[in-house]
C-alpha cells in the first residue's frame, strides 16, 4: 500500500511538468530508438550477407592455385598453375565429404550473335557444375558427360547474355552464337541469380565443357580453379581440411612449407563478412548509446531540480512522520518513471525508425527480440543509477532545515 502511494505521488508529479518531463525523457527516447534501429540494422545486414553468400552455393567449396591471401574476393590464380585434371580426379576419388566436383577454366572474350555483340567470360566446367552452384536451367538442358568428352562446341548462357545478344526476344536454345569468333550452339538458358556479395553480375555467364575451354579457347592444360560442394553445411570445415590434406600430398608438401593453392569454404566467407559487420554495429551502437548517457544526466539534472522545488514539501512530509526512506522511494519511482517511460517511447520511435529504412530506404533490417529487452533493462538501470544520488539527498535533508526554506 505504501508503494502504491508513492508511485501516486511520483506520477503528479510527473504529470504536473509534463514539458520538462518530456524534454527530460528526450536523451532516453533518441538513445534507445537509435539503439534499437542501429541493432536492426546490424542483424539485418549479418542476415543479407548470408543470404546473399548461401544463394551462391551454401556447401561450396572453392580450391585455387596459389597460397592463401586472405580478403573478400580474390582472381582465379593469374599465371599461378599448381592444379591440374590430376588433382580434381584425385580429390573426386578420395574426398568423402564432398557431394559434387568440377574442374573450372575460365577466360574472357566477346559473345556474338549476328551485329549484336556483348563482353563476357566464359567458364569450362563439368556437369556438376549447376548443383554446386545451386542454380537451375530456365529452359533447355545443361551438357552431358560425353559432349564434355568429346569436347563439343556447346553452351549455357545467363540471361544478362541472352539480354544483350537477342536483345529481339528471340529464344536462344537452338542458335548458334560465337565466342571469340568459335562457334557454338546454345542448349540451354540458366535461372536468373543477379549480383552476389561483390556487386557481380551472375547472369552474365557462358559456361561451356572445360575440355572444350580448354583446348579451343585458353590452349591451357592446367586449371584456374576447382570447385566442390560438402555433403552438407556441416561438413564444409571438415570437408576443406580433407582436401587440403589430400592436395598437400599430392605436392608433395612437407609439414613445415607453405601450401601452394588455398582452399576455402562459403561459410568461411560469411563468418568474415559477419564479422567485419558485427563491429560495425558495436561501432553504431556505441555511438547511439552516448544519447542514452546524455539521457541519465538529464534525469539526474532534472532530479535535482525537483528536489530543490520540493524541499518544503519534503520538510512537511517528514515533520508528519515521513521517514528518509519513503522520500528516497518516492523520487527514485519518480526517476524510473521518466526513464522507462522514455524506454517504451524509444522502442515505438525505433521499431517507427526500422520499418522507414525498410521499406523507404531498401535497407535490410532485422529488429532482435533482445534489444528491446536490452533497452528496457538499460533505462530502468539508468533510472535507478541517475535518480539514486538525488534521491538520496533529498531523504538525507533535515525536516526544520527544509521547513524553513523559501
Amino acid at each position: 500500500m505504501r508503494l502504491l502511494n508513492l508511485f501516486k505521488i511520483a506520477t503528479k508529479a510527473i504529470v504536473l511538468n509534463k514539458t520538462r518531463t518530456l524534454l527530460t525523457m528526450l536523451g532516453i527516447i533518441i538513445g534507445v530508438a537509435s539503439v534499437i534501429a542501429m541493432l536492426a540494422i546490424g542483424e539485418g545486414s549479418k542476415e543479407s550477407i548470408r543470404t546473399t553468400i548461401s544463394s551462391m552455393g551454401s556447401n561450396m567449396i572453392t580450391i585455387q592455385p596459389g597460397a592463401d591471401m586472405r580478403g573478400p574476393a580474390r582472381g582465379s590464380g593469374g599465371d599461378v598453375q599448381t592444379l591440374t585434371l590430376k588433382n580434381y580426379e584425385t580429390i573426386k576419388e578420395e574426398a568423402s565429404l564432398l557431394s559434387y566436383i568440377t574442374p573450372v577454366v575460365n577466360g574472357g572474350g566477346q559473345v556474338i550473335n549476328g551485329s549484336n555483340n556483348w563482353p563476357s567470360s566464359i567458364y569450362g566446367v563439368n556437369t556438376e557444375y549447376l548443383n554446386i552452384k545451386s542454380v537451375g536451367l530456365k529452359s533447355g538442358s545443361m551438357f552431358t558427360d560425353t559432349e564434355v568428352k568429346l569436347a563439343s562446341k556447346v553452351v549455357v548462357i545467363g540471361q544478362t547474355v541472352v539480354d544483350n545478344i537477342f536483345p529481339d526476344g528471340e529464344e536462344p536454345v537452338g542458335k548458334t552464337i560465337r565466342f571469340n569468333n568459335i562457334p557454338f550452339k546454345v542448349i540451354g538458358v540458366l535461372e536468373e541469380k543477379g549480383e552476389n556479395t561483390f556487386g557481380q553480375d551472375q547472369d552474365d555467364v557462358v559456361v561451356a565443357p572445360y575440355t572444350t575451354v580448354q583446348k579451343r579457347i585458353l590452349a591451357i592444360d592446367y586449371l584456374n580453379q576447382i570447385m566442390g560442394s560438402a555433403i552438407s553445411e556441416d561438413d564444409a570445415p571438415d570437408a576443406v581440411d580433407q582436401v587440403t590434406e589430400i592436395l598437400r600430398t599430392q605436392h608433395k608438401i612437407m609439414d613445415n612449407e607453405e601450401d601452394d593453392f588455398t582452399v576455402r569454404s562459403m561459410e568461411e566467407l560469411i563468418s568474415t563478412f559477419s564479422s567485419t559487420s558485427e563491429m560495425l554495429t558495436v561501432l553504431l551502437v556505441a555511438v547511439a548509446g552516448i544519447s542514452l548517457l546524455i539521457g541519465g544526466i538529464g534525469i539526474m539534472n532534472i532530479m535535482y531540480v525537483s528536489v530543490k522545488e520540493r524541499t518544503k514539501e519534503i520538510g512537511l512530509r517528514m515533520a508528519v512522520g515521513g521517514k528518509g526512506s519513503d522520500i528516497l522511494m518516492q523520487f527514485l519511482i519518480e526517476s524510473i518513471l521518466i526513464s522507462v517511460t522514455g524506454g517504451l517511447l524509444g522502442v515505438i520511435l525505433g521499431l517507427g525508425a526500422t520499418f522507414f529504412i525498410e521499406n523507404f530506404l531498401n535497407w535490410p533490417t532485422s529488429v532482435a527480440l533482445y534489444s528491446i529487452v536490452v533497452s528496457f533493462v538499460v533505462c530502468a538501470v539508468t533510472g535507478i543509477f541517475f535518480g539514486w544520488y538525488p534521491a538520496r539527498k533529498a531523504s538525507a535533508l533535515d525536516p526544520i532545515t527544509a521547513l524553513r526554506y523559501e
